[in-house]
Formats: C-alpha cells, structure tokens, sequence
C-alpha cells in the first residue's frame, strides 16, 4: 500500500481581502483565525502571522493602534508569530505610503510592536516576495512537526 505524502494546508483568514495564492501543492483553506490572518491547519493556536501592505501597516501603526495592540496581545503567547509586510524598509523610510506620518514614527512603531510585544515586523519587500518568505517560514515550521 502506497502512503501519500502529506501535504501542508495553510489557513488564511475569511477576513483577509487579498489572500495570497501559494505554489502548487500547497492547500489553502479558508477559516475565521482568533489571530493573525495565516496560520497552519491543526496549528493555530501556536502559529499567526499577521499580513499588511504598507498603507495598512503604517495606518494600523499611527491611527489604529488600540485594536492592533489587542491582536498583538494575543500573538505574544504563540510560539510562531510576526507581521509580515508587503514593503522595504526603504520604502518606509522614501515615504512610499498615504500617510502624513513621518517614516520615523512608522518605524518607532514597528520596533514598539518587537520590544512591547515580542512580535517581529518582518519587511519582507514585493508582495510576491512576502508571499514566497511567508510560504517557506511556514513551510519550516510545518516540516519541523513533522
């Protein structure tokens, strides 16, 4: 009897609005997450990475502090978790965003997430290299459990 190869199934949020569409082989299902908007099936409760462009980064950042700060109360205890970015830190700091927020305030706040929270702010530039960054840091943390 041939076994089959286990495949990952990454969950993404039903709230997420532009969820990534990750390599062929890969199963994504669509379920309400507590946190974050990616996680991995059986996993949630250990994993949550939060996705943001960069005009939600820095609008969630400056103006919509109070609801994230409850998210990222509840990411601290999980122990595989960041928020991922579609941007460079160079854009931040070339003010590629809508914002009037000054890029020093933005990034202030992205460490503010790291050293109140212990939650990483990964700028991981394009949003298809954030795509492929998420896919293989889940992938990882998937092939570990394994």
């Amino acid at each position: 009897m041939v076994m089959a190869t286990p495949r990952m199934t990454v969950v993404a949020d039903t709230r997420e609005q532009t969820p990534f569409e990750f390599s062929e082989g890969v199963l994504v299902v669509r379920r309400a997450l507590t946190t974050g908007d990616y996680s991995l099936d059986g996993m949630e409760n250990e994993v949550a990475f939060e996705r943001k462009s960069i005009d939600d980064l820095v609008n969630t950042l400056i103006h919509g502090w109070r609801r994230f700060a409850d998210e990222l109360s509840r990411m601290q205890t999980l122990r595989h978790k960041a928020v991922v970015v579609e941007a460079s830190v160079a854009d931040i700091i070339q003010h590629r965003y809508r914002s009037g927020a000054h890029p020093h305030a933005v990034l202030a706040a992205a460490n503010t997430v790291f050293l109140t929270y212990g939650v990483p702010v990964f700028f991981w530039g394009s949003r298809p290299h954030c795509r492929h960054m998420l896919e293989n840091t889940l992938e990882q943390i998937w092939k570990r459990r394994q």
